[in-house]
């Protein structure tokens, strides 16, 4: 496999900058001072003319026009060179997560990968207010390479609820009397993606996963909710029901 291709690196913003824009500021107070003792101590001794006061106004005025530019533009530089991080950030991690993908594909279809047959690899939850959850499973097989495995899957919740244990059903998850399950139809691997609502006081504790195909027994997996809430992960374990 070729290596990925090495990202380029962004310096950061110069360090002289600040030190430029301090002497700049110096010389502009330098500028003025010397500016006003030549009117004052200029010629005759008399007091500067309009048009002198004028004159020296219209300079002090551009060198600080000049040194605003000039700060204006490094503040541009550096906010340019934060949004360009961030953006390189955020394709750090989509890049990482497409790695993860493409090593996972690579286990799982290689010729030397494991023989499973239909199960649930991975179940992840993701809030989306205080009392429904989206869930994502990826489903997959490799046992009968080529074969379409069909059926339809089903999620429970085991949790207390007045400091009583209670097992929600797919129908009570969905709010929904007789709730048909989520079809699949897939190879080797598939993602079903679905909501969850939750009853209001009911503390989760596990996740079930209950696969049931057109054709074979059906199998359930359970997966802790707290991890199934975090970074996902495998579930407990299997069997046919």
């Amino acid at each position: 496999m070729d290596s990925p291709p090495l990202r380029p690196t962004v310096p950061p913003p110069p360090l002289a900058r600040p030190l430029l824009l301090a002497l700049l500021a110096v010389v502009l107070l330098l500028a003025a001072g010397w500016g006003l003792r030549q009117v004052f101590a200029g010629g005759t001794g008399d007091a500067p003319t309009p048009a002198q006061l004028r004159a020296q106004q219209q300079r002090i005025d551009e060198l600080e026009q000049r040194a605003a530019t000039l700060a204006r533009s490094d503040q541009i530089s550096r906010d340019a060179n934060r949004d360009l991080q961030a953006t390189l950030s955020e394709r750090d991690e989509e890049i990482a997560g497409l790695r993860a993908d493409v090593a996972f594909y690579e286990r799982f279809v290689g010729a030397t990968a494991q023989r499973r047959g239909l199960s649930v690899h991975e179940l992840t939850l993701q809030p989306q207010d205080e009392r429904t959850w989206h869930f994502t499973a990826t489903l997959t097989q490799n046992l009968n390479r080529g074969a379409v495995n069909a059926g339809r899957l089903l999620v429970s919740v085991e949790g207390t609820q007045g400091n009583k244990l209670q097992r929600l059903a797919w129908s009570d998850l969905r709010q929904q009397p007789d709730a048909p399950g989520l079809a699949y139809s897939f190879k080797y691997f598939q993602q079903v993606e679905g909501d969850l609502f939750l009853p209001e006081g009911f503390k989760p504790v596990r996740v079930i996963a209950r696969l049931v195909p057109q054709n074979g027994a059906a199998t359930e997996q359970s997966f802790p909710w707290v991890q199934a809430a975090g970074k996902g992960g495998a579930g407990e374990g299997a069997g046919a029901h």
